[in-house]
């Protein structure tokens, strides 16, 4: 499998008892030319993607077949005809389009900066090449783009509804809104299941088959085992994101919930997807790498133990808004903010504040997604790279009141892409087999009531700082 997320790419085999071997992973660097703004270079990016995977199968063997995860809302528009980008990757976190969206707002348009459609629009209105030539794609396109050697444009259903390009109640392409915003149809991939035979990997040893494709958080939620009606996952990553299964049929009724979440594919076979519903927060262990660019950490992993020296935060408060507060606030002129700093303040103090802080926007995603889904959510399956700091584990424990469950893997991305692979080709026979190899490595009981109406008042502080972006509604 290959798993492209927003700082690295990693590859890896999936075996048939659901376990990862032979792992690789390679950095993918992101640039930030002004406050706001998040590039990368796509060629460089897929580059390291094929490399990766190469290097895996020349350790492992041949494999039976290659499932892809992806960071969703990256977004990439290059030349069909040359297959050279127009210009840089836009992130996911990337906001040069906030006003754009603010501005389509007022004609009943409503997207977010973080979603494909402004980055794409913006691309090919920067692009040299005609727009009838380029296509738009997220980064599993690209990816498949380059693997098939330019011959298969596609996308899974899982990226295609998030990219604010399809219809809200059905899985196609919304060609009215794409015109609106310059995006030629003919760019738009071909939307394909994210399990069973899609293509060949051409550009692979032997040319093993693409069976899986789907976007990051979706592949997480498979990979945890969270595969049944009221199952959830929270990814601590990056940034932090909820998904919690609702099963096949009708979609969520509303384009967003009253609470903040919003209606997703989790995953699509045989035509018919199955939905959920995603809560989201845009500073997650990015607020603790923040810590080590200031100085208070050297290393991320470093969090654990510091916070760990003190008892408390001494009632030290951090809302973690670095790129602004998603569900359920989605304001994107917030801003992080200590609260509550004295001369008694010290560094065990800060950094624990901020995974505190980080627990508490986690128990906001809970929330928000038990009022809108009007299910109890009562068993959270946790993964990413926080899962693995167990003063942050407490924190998210205490704050909600509930046991935390930790996935088997620090990271289900991976495990996802394999297990949708694996049922493309009969490896698992059913969702029964999927869920059964759920089995979570610790689970951390609450010790003691977190102070949330204090946290909140900081929370109420830190919104609405820059007031053009706050006006954005996604």
């Amino acid at each position: 499998m290959i798993d492209i997320g927003s700082t690295s790419v990693r590859t890896a085999v999936v075996d048939a008892s659901g376990h990862l071997r032979h792992t690789r992973r390679l950095p993918t660097p992101r640039e930030s030319p002004a406050p706001g703004l998040l590039e990368f270079d796509p060629v460089a990016l897929a580059d390291t993607a094929l490399s990766a995977a190469k290097a895996t199968l020349t350790e492992a063997g041949a494999v039976d077949a290659v499932g892809i995860a992806n960071q969703r809302a990256s977004t990439v528009v290059w030349d069909r005809a040359s297959g050279a980008p127009v210009g840089p990757g836009l992130g996911w976190q990337d906001l040069r389009t906030a006003l754009d969206c603010l501005s389509l707002q007022s004609e009943g348009l409503r997207l977010a900066p973080n979603q494909p459609a402004t980055k794409a629009a913006h691309l090919i209105g920067a692009a040299a090449a005609p727009a009838e030539r380029l296509c738009v794609g997220t980064l599993d396109s690209w990816l498949v783009w380059n693997l098939t050697g330019g011959t298969q444009h596609l996308t899974d259903a899982t990226n295609a509804a998030i990219t604010g390009l399809c219809h809200e109640d059905r899985v196609e392409w919304d060609h009215a809104v794409a015109e609106r915003l310059g995006i030629p149809a003919a760019g738009l991939p071909r939307i394909v299941d994210s399990s069973g035979p899609l293509v060949e990997a051409a550009a692979l040893p032997e040319s093993p088959l693409i069976t899986g494709v789907a976007g990051d958080q979706q592949a997480a939620l498979v990979g945890a085992g969270c595969v049944r009606r009221g199952d959830v996952k929270i990814t601590f990553g990056t940034g932090g994101t909820l998904d919690a299964c609702l099963g096949p049929g009708d979609p969520p009724a509303e384009v967003r919930g009253p609470s903040g979440t919003f209606p997703i594919v989790a995953w699509q076979r045989d035509g018919v997807p199955t939905w959920g519903i995603e809560a989201m927060m845009l500073s997650a262990g990015s607020c603790v790498s923040w810590l080590c660019e200031l100085g208070l950490l050297e290393d991320p992993g470093d969090s654990d133990a510091v916070a760990a020296a003190c008892a408390d935060s001494g009632g030290v408060s951090f809302v973690p808004a670095l790129m602004g507060l998603g569900t359920p606030h989605w304001d994107f002129g917030a801003r992080s903010a200590f609260a509550g700093v004295t001369t008694a303040t010290g560094r065990p103090q800060m950094v624990r504040a901020v995974l505190e802080g980080v627990a508490h926007r986690g128990v906001d995603l809970l929330e928000a997604a038990r009022a809108d889904s009007g299910l109890e959510l009562a068993d959270v399956v946790l993964d990413g790279g926080m899962s693995a700091n167990g003063t942050f584990l407490q924190a998210l424990a205490d704050a909600s009141g509930r046991p935390v469950h930790v996935a088997p893997e620090v990271e289900c991305t991976a495990l996802g892409a394999g297990y949708l692979a694996g049922l493309g080709i009969g490896s698992w026979n059913g969702w029964d087999e999927v869920a059964s190899l759920r089995s979570p490595a610790r689970t951390v009981e609450p010790r003691r009531q977190a102070d949330r109406a204090a946290w909140q008042e900081a929370k109420r502080r830190a919104a609405g700082w820059h007031p053009d972006l706050s006006a954005v509604s996604s």
